[in-house]
């Protein structure tokens, strides 16, 4: 982690947004107010480094319009990378132009980007309502980080990116939530043996950011190699879960 979030976080607590019309208090409709929230505060501190996601990419694209089809502007990423962490499909791509431009995605790898001489960090938003106990948040497929980190390893690209997850803490005053506190996290310093895979729900890698350790103390390539022997093991174990309990039993059925 590269910015000051001691400075962020200060900004961020007792800051208010209006409780949802809707009334829904969990999911998007409440995050994504807080989540705006953060990016103004970072977006003010760090006013030429800092992007949303599809703010980076009509940029990139914008400056670049002589690459008009999806190899092209795929190339225009240095970064093997951080072309797969944060590009759109090639179909989006394709038809991408200055009059059809990307917009936000709610699936989008970052919240924030902030870039600092070919120096990715890709910050992820999470909020978490104090007045009811909630399970951990989806935070990033499994296998999404497996893909990457193999392309780290095989790009050798160490110190290219970091993954930095931001959880805002409220509570709901009348018609207000409030933020009370705020906790951030780089994924990379906490042990991936640690990491909790939920299978069920896509794969999903889930935590609280206020619940996760940042006592690694290896190298990111370390780190990587250390999630992918985590990933596989489960991977196989769970393959084998998956067999033993859905397709064994009916195997004297199948006509061979």
């Amino acid at each position: 982690m590269i910015l000051n979030y001691s400075a962020i976080k200060k900004q961020i607590l007792n800051e208010t947004v209006d409780t949802p019309l809707s009334g829904t208090l969990s999911g998007h409709a409440a995050g994504e107010p807080f989540e705006k929230k953060v990016y103004k505060k970072i977006k003010a501190l760090y006013p030429f480094n800092t992007f949303k996601q599809f703010e980076y990419l009509n940029k990139l694209f914008l400056s670049n319009p002589q690459c008009t089809t999806y190899e092209e502007r795929i190339s225009l990423f240095e970064s093997e990378l951080v072309s797969f962490l944060i590009r759109r499909g090639k179909t989006e791509t394709n038809r991408w132009n200055a009059n059809n431009l990307f917009e936000e995605k709610q699936n989008d790898t970052a919240d924030i980007l902030y870039i600092d001489n070919d120096f990715y960090e890709i910050i992820d938003v999470k909020t978490r309502n104090m007045n009811r106990q909630a399970q951990p948040p989806n935070i990033i497929s499994a296998y999404k980080l497996a893909q990457a980190m193999k392309i780290m390893i095989d790009t050798k690209e160490f110190n290219k990116i970091d993954i930095v997850y931001v959880e805002v803490d409220w509570v709901q005053k009348g018609s207000k939530l409030v933020a009370t506190d705020a906790h951030i996290a780089s994924i990379f310093k906490t042990n991936p043996k640690n990491l909790y895979i939920n299978w069920s729900a896509a794969m999903q890698i889930q935590f609280h950011v206020s619940d996760l350790p940042q006592d690694f103390n290896g190298t990111q390539e370390e780190w990587a190699r250390e999630y992918l022997t985590n990933y596989y093991k489960q991977a196989l174990k769970r393959a084998e879960s998956m067999k033993t309990k859905f397709a064994y039993p009916f195997e004297d059925y199948i006509n061979n």
